[in-house]
């Protein structure tokens, strides 16, 4: 991270000095959605809840990240949640690409790892979808409240997972928790 924004220091001081012959060349420039995710990073790292870490691979693409969520109560409340962010270049006027990697029981998140959460939709019907004023922090906070108090089995992804609930919880709760063992350790 720090290498991203020393570069875009570096670039403001170059262009601030009117640049060297040729310094027209965007191949150099950082973009509006690397600028935006400079600050935002630097935000949602101070407004991180205790139960999630982020970890950049690469700490010069802050556009692609891990996301683990730990939750401390509930169903899911035991398991480790991998989650992979990728930020569009067209990033803020579209959300980020989420996808769950680890292997899920949850009304809300498909086995496969597509995830129903209203904030991800591009075009919301309700007005809760994506809109350029939401920030990587609010993406966090919405993954996260996934496991508490957005976990939602009336509009579910996984349709299997919602019955399952509605027909025995106490079986659900057991197969999050076989789930949990199996997968999210």
């Amino acid at each position: 991270m720090l290498t991203l924004a020393s570069k875009l220091k570096r670039e403001e001081g170059v262009t601030a000095r009117g640049g060297p012959a040729g310094s027209n060349d965007t191949s150099h420039r950082v973009s509006i959605r690397d600028r935006l995710l400079i600050k935002e990073v630097s935000e949602l790292e101070a407004n991180l809840p205790n139960t999630c870490k982020v970890t950049f691979p690469d700490p010069n693409k802050l556009h692609y990240f891990q996301l683990a969520i730990s939750p401390d109560e509930g169903y899911y409340q035991g398991g480790k949640f991998q989650f992979e962010i990728e930020v569009p270049e067209a990033y803020n006027m579209v959300p980020p690409k989420v996808k769950c990697l680890t292997r899920i029981w949850h009304p809300n998140i498909a086995e496969t790892g597509e995830i129903c959460l209203s904030l991800l939709r591009e075009h919301s019907i309700d007005g809760t979808g994506w809109a350029p004023t939401r920030t990587l922090k609010d993406v966090v906070w919405g993954l996260n409240s996934l496991f508490t108090d957005l976990l939602n089995f009336d509009d579910p992804l996984n349709i299997d997972a919602a019955e399952h609930h509605l027909r025995d919880k106490d079986d659900f709760r057991s197969k999050v928790q076989d789930f949990i063992r199996s997968y999210a350790r």
